[in-house]
């Protein structure tokens, strides 16, 4: 009882500082989940559309979410220094893999039935990946947004190692100083987070979800 009300006491002193260590976290993993999405999605469908690509594409998205985190983070520090930046490249490469393989898989999944009616109706086949078959993909797309979204987060708290911010730097500095009560300041923001992305992905995904079998 008395390490929670110093750790809640720790917490009241320095909310500006936590605050704004949430924020510079949230920041980093939301411009990685948008270079994700960015070439991700591109990827996965050119996956699914031209069959021989497949292996090749998967397999490297898979090779990149293999390699330990720290090894990751260390390499990048190599060819792009300290800071943030660095960062936000490794949570880009760690959120591929979900993002490529839900949209494979999401396209590969669409009913060929709906497929064909939309060929029967004269669409282009870009008319009919934008118009029909990517759009009954995005449940899973989301399904693998919220894999690579709680993924970043986590992943994100080793950012001080290589000079970056975020609620690494609590949890490192808690570690450093053998502070239990700084080490667990920076890390329940940090798991909140997760929770609250996967929650809130986690309900669009059933609405996405339920749209698409409405549809089907």
């Amino acid at each position: 009882m008395e390490f929670i009300t110093e750790l809640l006491q720790y917490m009241s002193d320095n909310s500006a500082e936590l605050i704004a260590l949430t924020v510079e976290h949230i920041v980093m993993v939301l411009q990685a989940m948008g270079l994700a999405l960015l070439v991700g999605v591109p990827l996965g469908i050119l996956a699914a559309k031209v069959e021989r690509l497949a292996p090749v594409i998967l397999s490297l998205v898979n090779i990149l979410q293999l390699i330990p985190s720290l090894a990751m983070l260390a390499i990048l520090l190599i060819y792009f220094g300290l800071g943030n930046e660095t960062v936000v490249i490794g949570l880009f490469f760690y959120s591929l893999l979900p993002i490529v393989r839900n949209t494979y898989v999401g396209i590969k999944e669409v009913d060929p039935g709906v497929s064909e009616a939309g060929i029967g109706i004269g669409m282009t086949p870009f008319q009919l990946l934008a118009k029909v078959q990517f759009p009954l993909s995005i449940p899973f797309l989301m399904a693998g947004l919220r894999v690579a979204f709680v993924i970043a987060v986590a992943v994100a708290t080793i950012a001080p190692y290589i000079g970056g911010g975020g609620l690494g730097k609590e949890i490192v500095g808690g570690i450093n100083g053998q502070n239990d009560i700084r080490l667990i300041a920076g890390a329940v923001p940090a798991a909140l987070l997760a929770l609250m992305a996967d929650f809130i992905l986690g309900i669009v995904e059933k609405t996405t979800k339920r749209r698409f079998r409405s549809v089907s």
